[in-house]
């Protein structure tokens, strides 16, 4: 009986997320809404952005790495910025789900206003007001074409269009693949990823000795990262050679 009841007693004695410390600090932004602060990964709450390597159309109809432009658009806005974030959740990855403000401005609704990230409905309601505001006045993303974040991560080919330009035929076929092409989506994302014989993901850096005989080519599941975290987060290991 007591062995039964030991695992509970150590759970009630733990700090529960809710009353845990503040995590503050200035940020490593790895994309939208990923951040480094000290060791600790952080998932923003509430909100979903494009990944690194997510494509959108811009308002010529043009592919356009909008996944760069968001991560991009979050540097410029906090840099030398101090950030609080106050911990909800572990996610899958083992990532710190929070909510934060940057210099006391909640973080999570500049993003959705500026139309870099999604009110992430399924998990909360409480920037949708601010994505009907990005949405009106075509903010961010809004002024071209894009398909949500969460759509895009499982290539949801049935998933609605959304943004203010009317796509062009194929558009789908676009805006479902990656930037993981042969040019890298920025000079920060120059780690290679492929998958290997056994479909094992790789992750590859520039000083790796294979490096230069990766081939980026969409078709065959390759990809950029930005960082080692973020490729060991989607489940890629390093080359062994």
């Amino acid at each position: 009986m007591l062995r039964r009841l030991l695992p509970a007693i150590v759970l009630l004695l733990l700090p529960s997320l809710a009353d845990a410390a503040d995590i503050t600090g200035t940020a490593k932004i790895r994309d939208g809404d990923s951040i480094l602060i000290g060791s600790t990964r952080i998932r923003l709450g509430g909100v979903d952005a494009p990944q690194a390597d997510q494509l959108c159309l811009n308002t010529k109809g043009e592919r356009w790495t909008c996944g760069v432009a968001a991560r991009d658009e979050l540097i410029k806005h906090t840099e030398g910025k101090t950030w609080q974030c106050h911990a909800r959740s572990i996610d899958r990855r083992g990532r710190t789900v929070a909510r934060c403000d940057v210099d006391g401005e909640d973080i999570q609704k500049w993003l959705v206003r500026s139309g870099w990230a999604l009110s992430y409905k399924r998990i909360s309601h409480d920037y949708d007001a601010d994505e009907a505001a990005a949405r009106e006045a075509k903010a961010g993303m809004w002024q071209g074409a894009f398909i949500a974040p969460w759509d895009w991560r499982v290539r949801n080919k049935k998933t609605p269009i959304l943004g203010a330009t009317k796509p062009p035929p194929g558009a789908h076929a676009i805006l479902l693949a990656s930037a993981s092409g042969p040019v890298a989506p920025s000079p920060d994302c120059t780690i290679k990823g492929n998958v290997n014989s056994a479909g094992e993901c790789i992750y590859h850096t520039p000083t790796s000795r294979w490096y230069a005989q990766i081939r980026m080519r969409i078709s065959k599941g390759t990809r950029w990262f930005c960082s080692v975290e973020e490729a060991e987060a989607a489940g890629c290991r390093e080359t062994r050679r």
